[in-house]
């Protein structure tokens, strides 16, 4: 007894100290370190395989109206570890089963000044760290403003970065790769225009942040679990090449109004020395909460077509009318207005992508500008835009739905809400009844413009709190998501997985808008995949946008190839083939393999990956035994060789290689490519050649004799 009380005695009196504790990954790779500082700031520091990844880094936050912030003056009063295995099933994913193995450190500290508790919980995977700040129930912290969140990252050199500027309200930037130190000088010319953006620093950067250190050390810095709080951007102190959290105000400034008991979203570190194990990695799903939706039968990945294309480039467009000055819902009277004669949302134009859909073995059609109000839809920061529920006079929804309905195809709703938030919650019921009334199972939101009420931001608490109620409202109409110009994802789909897809970042419309640079689908598995799926809209056939539009001279950055091979890099349950029926049909065979790509998986290998540079994956079909590899290059020609080790042993297939002609090149000659079957077992090695801007995609079947 006597034993014990000193023992006790000894590690309380080593907590007040605050001396530093450790933990370990359970492959022992990693090490974090957490110390209170002689000031009794809280901080942390990182190692990989005896490595320094992160040097000491501070902890805390700073309150508004507050003179005593929760950034020192801590002492530990509790530390607490544990370890917690175990494997757990996606609804959809690039995997049939997780496993979720961490060593955890929750850590309990009271500031002595104010008797505030704050636990700072620490969850330590093979592949990378989350951390969080918790704040109990408590007298002397009930109701609380963050003026900033003050979570550093302390670099270990001036690493190469993958990255894009900071933003309040868009991620639609071409990534900039570039030292750390060069962000400063190189970021005025990394903000490109946009239809709603707010940058906010000189060095401020999003997240997910791809590095490379100069001894190949990978890592990648992120969120996990944003849930009513604001979305995290990093700022770089490039003099000592620190990382700080920085946080998306609301319209008071306020970066987030808090009530305890409370915590933050996980602030992820990912570190590897193979890239393989970044794009593999699943911190991000692993440090949400499992699925809160009993019944999940009716969420299914989705391949689909649409009405969509031939607006971006400017062929049709969303408007029915070019009579109107101006549009008030219920007030203008569409039956007295002359059609455009581009409006591409007609019930027989629709009728033929249903067609197209049908006869090629798509799952839904997608259709844009269906309903009143797009005549005047952007840049008037109207509160009352659409309704959700009015068509225009040459768009029969019902005719519509029974037709898509006789030839076994779905259709998908489009909300565009122009970012009139207010507007859309005070007709989502009625919105997502109209939907169910009509047969669809899916919408793709929009928040195209500046935050209406004015002041507020796409990525604050305030609004990611509306992308959440949105989410959370679909589910009690059994509703998928599809959310474009939201908040980037942060593993969210894990627990609500009806978000099927997110656009959240420069997507293939700005291949149309002028083009994206050719290594940009090398770099966003690294960047904006790391918090869950995007709907990228691959599968562009005619790169000279021209030739649909002579008035848009854009032209599509990727060779043909390359295109096909987006279907297995860019991962997501819900796929477009976003070209136009006309433009396949000249390439019928280069489009089967778009027919045959699956879209939901059982196992999925990272082959090859540098960012930047280029990607290899493998992924075996859900419940089949068939695989697809993709593979995407960047600037530089490059030979690729692939061991087929992973197929079944003592099975035959016939792989079809899809890949860049010789002459090609996503500049000059986009559209050469050739094809080729050959036979092959679990010992066959494949050797392929990707040009600039272009890669190659295979499809293996088993053959049964």
């Amino acid at each position: 007894m006597k034993n014990w009380f000193f023992s006790s005695l000894f590690a309380l009196f080593f907590l007040a100290l605050g001396f530093s504790q450790q933990l370990k990954s359970p492959n022992e790779n990693l090490i974090m370190s957490f110390t209170l500082l002689n000031d009794g700031t809280p901080s942390y520091s990182l190692t990989y395989k005896g490595k320094e990844v992160i040097k000491p880094s501070k902890l805390g936050l700073e309150l508004k109206n507050d003179k005593i912030s929760l950034l020192n003056g801590f002492a530990m009063t509790d530390s607490k570890t544990s370890t917690f295995d175990e494997t757990w099933t996606p609804v959809w994913g690039e995997v049939a089963k997780i496993r979720n193995n961490y060593n955890e450190l929750a850590v309990t500290l009271k500031q002595n000044e104010t008797n505030r508790q704050l636990v700072i919980r620490f969850r330590l995977f093979n592949d990378g760290l989350g951390f969080r700040y918790e704040f109990p129930a408590q007298n002397n912290l009930v109701y609380f403003i963050i003026k900033e969140e003050h979570t550093q990252f302390a670099m270990t050199g001036d690493h190469t970065a993958f990255w894009i500027a900071g933003d309040y309200d868009t991620q639609e930037y071409d990534y900039t790769t570039s030292k750390l130190s060069e962000i400063r000088g190189l970021s005025k010319g990394a903000i490109s225009s946009n239809a709603s953006q707010t940058p906010f620093s000189p060095t401020g950067v999003q997240t997910a942040l791809m590095m490379k250190t100069d001894d190949g050390i990978y890592i990648n810095l992120h969120e996990a679990a944003l849930i009513n709080y604001a979305c995290m951007h990093l700022n770089l102190d490039d003099k000592n090449m620190v990382f700080e959290s920085w946080l998306t105000p609301n319209s008071n400034g306020d970066k987030g109004q808090m009530q305890a008991p409370c915590n933050t979203p996980w602030r992820t570190i990912m570190v590897s020395d193979d890239a393989r194990d970044i794009l593999a990695s699943k911190i991000t799903l692993n440090l949400n909460d499992p699925c809160k939706i009993e019944d999940t039968s009716w969420i299914k990945p989705v391949k689909y077509v649409g009405v969509w294309w031939e607006m971006i480039t400017g062929k049709s467009s969303w408007s029915y009318t070019n009579d109107f000055p101006a549009i008030q819902l219920g007030v203008t009277d569409y039956s007295k207005a002359q059609p455009n004669g581009t409006h591409a949302a007609n019930t027989e134009h629709v009728k033929q992508y249903i067609d197209f859909a049908a006869d090629n073995g798509f799952d839904a059609v997608l259709v844009e500008g269906w309903n009143e109000g797009w005549e005047d839809w952007f840049g008037h920061a109207k509160d009352y835009v659409f309704d959700f529920v009015t068509p225009y006079p040459d768009f029969d929804v019902i005719g519509v739905h029974e037709y898509a309905k006789s030839k076994g195809v779905k259709m998908i709703m489009h909300h565009e809400t122009s970012a009139a938030i207010r507007n859309y919650e005070r007709h989502l019921d009625k919105a997502f009844q109209f939907m169910k009334d009509h047969g669809y199972d899916a919408v793709k939101t929009g928040y195209v413009g500046n935050i209406v009420p004015v002041g507020e931001h796409h990525y604050s608490q305030w609004t990611n709190n509306h992308y959440q109620y949105v989410l959370e409202k679909a589910v009690d109409y059994q509703i998928m998501i599809n959310g474009h110009e939201a908040v980037r994802p942060t593993g969210i789909c894990r627990t609500y997985p009806n978000l099927i897809g997110n656009e959240s970042a420069r997507g293939t419309e700005f291949q149309a808008f002028g083009g994206s640079k050719p290594n940009h689908v090398t770099i966003l598995p690294f960047t904006r995949l790391i918090g869950g799926p995007m709907d990228y809209t691959p599968g562009i056939f005619e790169m000279d946008i021209s030739k649909l539009n002579p008035n848009n001279h854009s032209h599509v950055n990727s060779t043909l190839a390359n295109q096909l091979a987006l279907y297995v890099t860019m991962y997501s349950p819900l796929q477009m083939a976003a070209d136009l029926p006309e433009n396949y049909n000249r390439f019928t065979d280069a489009f089967q393999f778009i027919k045959d790509v699956a879209i939901d998986w059982d196992e999925s290998y990272y082959l090859e990956a540098e960012p930047g540079e280029y990607i290899t994956v493998a992924r075996k079909a859900k419940g089949s035994n068939n695989w697809f590899i993709g593979n995407v290059n960047g600037l530089t020609s490059r030979a690729s060789s692939i061991k087929l080790d992973f197929l079944e042993k003592g099975k035959k297939y016939e792989a079809t290689i899809y890949a860049d002609a010789k002459e090609a090149h996503y500049k000059t000659n986009p559209q050469a490519y050739t094809i080729q079957k050959i036979k092959v077992t679990n010992k066959s090695k494949i050797n392929q050649v990707s040009v600039p801007g272009g890669g190659y995609a295979i499809s293996i079947i088993e053959k049964n004799k």
